[in-house]
């Protein structure tokens, strides 16, 4: 899947995958040791996270149903918990240095496409 901010009119992600189901939601990016630039992962429903046991920094963005960013978390560290943001009703997580590559803010309008 491709993540676009429409705002921006910039790729996010080109390589993106959901996590919807329990089993995928709680596994996230666990046993990984990298997130490659073009990497991402799509929490749904989500409004919080945590990177306990994770092995690298990212960047994260919490979307309402709009498609909305809320919040953003930038370089978030292995072993911290984010705070709960419940008009979230997604979240992205991306490869640390995205969020400021992409200029992404609060407001910004996010677009999940499929691969073609």
């Amino acid at each position: 899947m491709e993540i676009v901010n429409e705002t921006r009119a910039l790729v996010l992600a080109d390589s993106a995958q959901w996590a919807r189901t329990m089993g995928r939601r709680l596994v996230g990016l666990l046993g990984r040791r990298e997130l490659p630039v073009g990497g991402g992962l799509v929490i749904e429903p989500c409004n919080s996270i945590h990177t306990f046991f994770m092995h690298f920094s990212i960047d994260v963005l919490f979307v309402d149903g709009r498609g909305i960013v809320i919040r953003q978390l930038e370089h978030m560290k292995p072993w911290r918990m984010s705070g709960v943001y419940f008009r979230a009703r997604r979240v992205v997580e991306l490869p640390a240095g995205t969020i400021a590559r992409t200029r992404t803010q609060p407001g910004d309008q996010i677009l999940f496409r499929e691969s073609r």
